[in-house]
């Protein structure tokens, strides 16, 4: 596969998935195919005025979902005043937006499962990734809040396709998280000829993401690139909200800062036109909807 600084438009990067499906490392990937139900929200939301009707028949052809969006609606952050008691409640009280984000990390979760070790908190830092995303696009001009919700839970996916299609991949997970000497998708690539942000791509471009969800996947890892003109600006911005969203994350779980911020965080932070005083202030603000999930 192409570094960024090779391949970069939006276009570029959907061909080179494309071909490496077709003659590549990626023929051997096996991706989970898009939930229809999925598919169908996908639809309903898409048009000039969503089908409200449309949403509330996906969100009751399934019981656990319909759970999945009671609990959300009565959860601390949305539950002020009396409980809800039934889907039509739930819906109202999460808005729109948010029962699509809700039911789309549902459905994610339920096509992908995860059950190794290594990847055990996996659905629930994709979760975090995505609200801390979605707070960050509303604060931000000229971002869809929606895709960043997306970008944020689709981010990493690559990593439990590649658990669950790839023959040695776990170790290679232990390996890439103890290494110094080169990056993690460096050792992924030494190993299997291919990494979880080319993988991530690829499960976004089939189940029809935006194609600036897919290309953002794709270089998530690519950070020196965060500024090149050769870069489509929508794609820097969501790489560029990736890395404030991991930061964010680290500093509520009370770690200290990746390599990864330290490298570039200046440079995605300029980028979005963020101040030091901005990052402490979303810090706080985000803190009471990352205890929540």
């Amino acid at each position: 596969m192409t570094t960024a600084t090779e391949s970069t438009s939006v276009d570029d990067v959907l061909s080179e998935l494309d071909q490496a499906r077709k003659r590549g490392p990626l023929q051997h990937i096996v991706i989970p195919p898009c939930p229809e139900l999925l598919t169908r929200l996908q639809q309903a939301m898409a048009q000039a005025e969503p089908d409200l009707n449309e949403v509330a028949r996906i969100a009751t052809s399934d019981v656990a979902m319909s759970a999945t969006l009671l609990r959300a609606a009565n959860s601390p952050l949305y539950g002020a005043g009396q409980p809800v008691q039934t889907l039509g409640q739930a819906m109202n009280r999460l808005g729109l937006a948010q029962t699509a984000q809700v039911m789309t990390a549902f459905l994610a979760r339920g096509a992908m499962r995860v059950n190794s070790p290594q990847l055990k908190r996996f659905w629930e830092r994709a979760a975090k990734r995505a609200q801390a995303m979605s707070f960050m696009a509303e604060r931000l001009p000229g971002v869809s809040a929606d895709v960043a919700y997306t970008y944020g839970l689709f981010c990493h996916v690559g990593l439990p396709v590649m658990a669950q299609s790839v023959k040695g991949y776990l170790s290679t997970l232990v390996e890439a998280q103890a290494r110094i000497d080169r990056s993690f998708v460096a050792t992924e690539n030494a190993n299997h000829r291919t990494d979880h942000a080319v993988v991530g791509a690829l499960v976004s471009r089939l189940w029809r993401l935006a194609p600036a969800v897919t290309a953002a996947v794709r270089l998530h890892h690519d950070l020196d690139a965060i500024g090149e003109r050769s870069v489509d600006p929508d794609v820097h911005t969501l790489v560029a909200m990736g890395l404030l969203a991991e930061h964010l994350m680290r500093r509520h779980e009370g770690l200290e800062p990746d390599v990864d911020w330290h490298g570039h965080g200046e440079a995605a932070m300029a980028w979005l036109h963020v101040s030091d005083a901005d990052l402490g202030t979303w810090h706080d603000e985000l803190r009471e909807s990352l205890d929540a999930l």
